[in-house]
């Protein structure tokens, strides 16, 4: 059965999952791990979103993160490592383990090393829309419109929403440049 796009209203169960992802993560990455961040549409307060918890795990540099595939398989998770040669590439030096129930991704977890550059990127994105609510309702509403336009399609999902990312990826910047002056 494929995977179908379902966008829903805002689940205050959503950071308790994350704190429980957290955990397991942490147990399994130990010392390694420098912080783990609740990243994407479900750490929003009031985003609609899929109900895919998104994790930033940032390890110390000069750890080798494929070491630890036979856990994360042990946990429940696929090991898809930098996905660099999928239909929408991956980011080099970003790992990517899902956890998927039936055809639900329940948990998506990104190891980075320290001083990765995707890193402030998912923090400056999650942290802009926290503080305005207004491109948290556009971003919601045209999440809601691309995911009935490709209910079983997770590369137009996706791309359906690129644009509109980058342009918010863009705010982002600005508002973060603005308020260090």
């Amino acid at each position: 059965m494929k995977r179908r796009m379902v966008v829903q209203e805002y689940d205050k169960s959503w950071p308790i999952n994350f704190e429980i992802a957290k955990k397991e993560i942490t147990t399994i990455f130990g010392d390694t791990v420098l912080s783990i961040y609740h990243i994407g549409s479900t750490s929003i307060p009031g985003m609609t979103a899929k109900p895919t918890i998104d994790m930033l795990c940032v390890v110390s540099k000069g750890t080798m993160i494929p070491e630890y595939y036979d856990q994360m398989l042990h946990a429940g998770f696929e090991c898809r490592g930098e996905c660099l040669d999928a239909i929408i590439p991956g980011t080099a030096g970003r790992f990517y383990f899902p956890r998927i129930i039936e055809t639900k991704h329940v948990t998506h977890v990104n190891v980075c090393h320290d001083g990765h550059p995707d890193n402030d990127a998912y923090l400056i994105f999650r942290d802009y829309l926290r503080k305005h609510p207004n491109d948290v309702k556009e971003y919601g509403d045209h999440k809601i419109k691309i995911a009935a336009e490709n209910e079983y399609d997770n590369i137009g999902y996706m791309r359906g929403k690129d644009a509109l990312i980058k342009d918010l990826i863009q705010r982002a910047l600005q508002w973060k440049n603005t308020r260090k002056t």
